[in-house]
Formats: C-alpha cells, sequence, structure tokens
C-alpha cells in the first residue's frame, strides 16, 4: 500500500465530485477454477484498491455522502482459516490503514444498504464485471444482472475517471518498477527468439520474470509467430528462421501497476529485406505518433496520423494505392492496421474500461468513430499532462480479411489485391511503448528497449 494519506486525500477529492447519498464499492472474492479450494489467481478490484488500498478478499465499502462517513465491511477470520492461512490482521487494521475510521462486519453490509434503499436515498455503485459480484449486488440492492450497467452511476463512473486519468508522482514510480522488470522481459525474449525454439519456452520464462520481481503478467502474454492473429495467446508453434516472433507483454507490480511494450523479433537475429521494410514504416508510425504526443493534441488525431504514416509506407510499396488521405477516411488502411493506436494505463492495463470504454476514452468533444478500425480506438479524447498510455501501431496481413475484402471489392481505388496477395504468410509487425504525457509533451517511460531495426540485430547477436 500506498500511505493512508493518500487514500484519505483520493476519497476527500471523490465526495467533492459528489453530491448525495452513498456510494458502494464492492471488493472481489476468490474464484474456484475447478473446484472450491482450487481458485483462479488473486487479483483485487483496482477501484477497491485505488481508494482503500486494502488486497484482502471478501470486502466492501461505503462512503456515506450525507453523513460524511467512511465504513469498512469484512469479517475477521477464525482459527480454521488461520491454520491454512496463517495469521491475518483484524478488520479493524485493515480499516485504520487506510484511513477509514468505521469498520463493520460484512453482514451488516445488507443491513446498511437495506435502510438506506427505506428512506429513498441514492445509492451510487459502478457497473460489476466479475458474476459474483452480480449475484452479490442482485441481493444487496435487488438489481438483476442484466440491468445493472444502466443502472450503475454515470454520475461516479465520471469521477472516478477524472481521477484515476491523472496518475499521481508515486504511481509514475510504480510504474517505472513494473518497466524495469518489462525491460528484462523482452530483451530476455528477444535473447531466446532462435530456430528451433517453442513460442512455450519463452513464454514460460517471461511470466518467471514477472513472478520473480515480485509481480505477475499484467495479461495473458500474446508471443507468436502468427501476429497477424492480434490477441494471439496460443504458445505452441515452433520457430524457424525467417520467422517473426511479436511479443505483446507487461509485467504487474506487487501494487498492481501495469505495463504493455510490444516488439517483433525476427528468429535467428537478421530481418528479411521484407521484413525490415515493414517494420521500418510500423516503427516511422510509431516515433512520429509519439512526437505529436502534447497536451490538448487529441489521440484520435494522432491514430489518424500514425495510419497515414503506415498508408504512405504501403503505397511506396506498392500495396496502397491513390489519395492516401481519403484511404484513411474511408477507412481503408485498417486491411492492415485494423486496430487503434493504443489505450490508457495504470492499476488496469486497459485502465478503467470495467467502467465502460467511451466513459474512459471519449467525452462530449470528441466522439467514437463508426468506421472499421478506426472504431476500436479505445482512447480519443485528449490528453492531460499525467495520463499515461501505450502507443503501438502495427501492420498486419490477414488472409481471412484480405479475402473477404477482395470477394466484396472494398476500396480498389486504395488497395493493390494483387500485389498483397504475395504478403499472405507474412504475419504481423506491432511495436509499443508506455507513454506518459507531461507539461509541454511527453516521454516514454522505462528504460529503452531495443526497437530500431540495427538495435535489434546488434541486440541478438
Amino acid at each position: 500500500m500506498f500511505s493512508k494519506e493518500v487514500y484519505i486525500q483520493r476519497r476527500i477529492k471523490l465526495k467533492e465530485n459528489l453530491k448525495e447519498g452513498l456510494v458502494l464499492f464492492l471488493g472481489n472474492t476468490d474464484v474456484p477454477m475447478n473446484y472450491p479450494s482450487n481458485t483462479y489467481q488473486w487479483r483485487q478490484d483496482s477501484n477497491f484498491l485505488y481508494f482503500f488500498g486494502l488486497d484482502y478478499q471478501d470486502m466492501a465499502a461505503i462512503i456515506d455522502l450525507d453523513n460524511d462517513t467512511e465504513h469498512i465491511y469484512g469479517d475477521d477470520v477464525g482459527l480454521g482459516d488461520i491454520i491454512w492461512m496463517g495469521p491475518q490482521i483484524t478488520t479493524a487494521e485493515k480499516a485504520e490503514s487506510c484511513g477509514v475510521q468505521h469498520h463493520h462486519p460484512y453482514s451488516k453490509l445488507q443491513e446498511t444498504l437495506a435502510s438506506a434503499m427505506s428512506s429513498n436515498r441514492k445509492i451510487h455503485f459502478l457497473p460489476p464485471y466479475r458474476a459474483e459480484n452480480k449475484i452479490l449486488l442482485d441481493q444487496l440492492l435487488g438489481v438483476k444482472p442484466a440491468d445493472q450497467k444502466q443502472r450503475a452511476s454515470v454520475e461516479l463512473i465520471k469521477a472516478i475517471v477524472e481521477l484515476r486519468s491523472i496518475k499521481e508522482e508515486q504511481e509514475i514510480a510504480e510504474l517505472e518498477k513494473g518497466m524495469e522488470t518489462a525491460w528484462l522481459m523482452h530483451t530476455t525474449a528477444m535473447k531466446m527468439a532462435k530456430p528451433g525454439i517453442y513460442e512455450q519456452e519463452i513464454a514460460g520464462v517471461i511470466e518467471g520474470i514477472a513472478i520473480s520481481a515480485g509481480g505477475k503478467l499484467s495479461f495473458p502474454a500474446i508471443l507468436t509467430t502468427r501476429g497477424e492473429t492480434l490477441h494471439n495467446h496460443y504458445h505452441g508453434n515452433l520457430m524457424k528462421k525467417g520467422d517473426l516472433m511479436l511479443m505483446d507483454a507487461g509485467a504487474e507490480t506487487s501494487m498492481h501497476y501495469g505495463t504493455d511494450h510490444t516488439r517483433t523479433t525476427p528468429v535467428g537475429g537478421k530481418f528479411s529485406t521484407r521484413q525490415k521494410e515493414i517494420y521500418q514504416i510500423v516503427l516511422d508510425a510509431q516515433v512520429k505518433a509519439i512526437e505529436a504526443i502534447k497536451p490538448g493534441e487529441t489521440n484520435l488525431n494522432v491514430h489518424l496520423l500514425a495510419s497515414k504514416v503506415i498508408a504512405s509506407g504501403l503505397k511506396e510499396l506498392g500495396l496502397m494505392k491513390g489519395d492516401i488521405n481519403e484511404a484513411v477516411k474511408q477507412g481503408a488502411h485498417a486491411m492492415f492496421m485494423p486496430h487503434g493506436l493504443g489505450h490508457m494505463m495504470g492499476l488496469d492495463v486497459h485502465d478503467m474500461e470495467d467502467m465502460g470504454e467511451d466513459y474512459v476514452g471519449y467525452d462530449e468533444k470528441v466522439k467514437r468513430s463508426d468506421i472499421f478500425g478506426t472504431a476500436f480506438l479505445r482512447l480519443g479524447r485528449a490528453y492531460q499532462p499525467g495520463f499515461v498510455l501505450t502507443v503501438e501501431p502495427g501492420c498486419y496481413f490477414i488472409p481471412a480479411l484480405i479475402d473477404q475484402w477482395r470477394e466484396q471489392g472494398k476500396f480498389k481505388d486504395f488497395i493493390n489485391y494483387e500485389k498483397v496477395e504475395q504478403y499472405k504468410g507474412f504475419g504481423g509487425i506491432r511495436i509499443e511503448d508506455d507513454v506518459l504525457v507531461t507539461g509541454k509533451g511527453c516521454k516514454i517511460m522505462g528504460k529503452p528497449i531495443p526497437k530500431t531495426i540495427d538495435e535489434v540485430e546488434a541486440f541478438m547477436q
């Protein structure tokens, strides 16, 4: 945990942005994997961590806006649990550690909420993303799971997004700690990317690095020689000379702040001429996008800038043609980059998206596009100092997408399908760094992971 003052100040700021009623925070519980006592890896709810810092199962909290009081709910464990889990701190000690004055047994939560509902008091809650909490919310408030997203407090969501979007100094320091681990993960993987190695061998090593640093992976690693599948979690391929290994992976620290980096590495240490050409296009797009990031600029504009760089580079290779600005406006470039430029980062690797992607990434000024490709941009709104986000352009040759668009005759004025056919089987390239928006521009976080063609090839030797 950070100091208790951090959590006290966060709750004070939250209360300043809300008017009346109760604010309900549900922590997470253990989830059985295949029988009750064999659970998935524990992970606390990020909003519970942000406002209370308590990394324990089966807890809840209420902020009473009308009476300016705060309450923690949880049960002290008995001897039976202590035998298996060891000594545990009490609910009173947990409340004290985050600066909450009132603590209660978990059973009192139902009573508190029932009393509030009988008095017609407003109860703010967030949209739950786990089945256990959806059932619990139904039991506590009588709101059916199908209605919970719609009934969630937009006022609370917006207040939290406003706070969590701007990273505090201690959060930035924690993220930098994760960057150290991520650097070791990625550089180790690059050294291991040799013919005759199975993807799963590298996947196991990098996860071990994350665990040995006191944390874990921030999400299941994408590590594959079939990078044209954007979220490819299969690790069973045998690497061959001439393959490209795309690794999209990050480290989560012991305090649950997560990083997210991608590098694309030539198996055996040398890019082919064709690979160099596509790689350089993606790298140019990433570098120009990062150079354009500054407070007040929108991520939508920077996404479109990166898209035009990629489309221009592909036109030089004969894969695209025509007016590049018009091609990007219509979405023809999404044949090759069918995803957004990046997303917010922090306690969640896709920060705060459990509350609704549009609340995090868009606002009254910047609305989500409905054009294929650009529609998948998770973050479109203007940058503010303190934002931490990913910048991850890519270029992919996806056979199913190529075949469908060619059959439909889509964008024939912008895509040279005859030339594109020659790139089937190429795979995909993505390059990603984590960026902090500063007062005047931005900075790439963490120790530099080899990225240029010369740096990658030299490092692998």
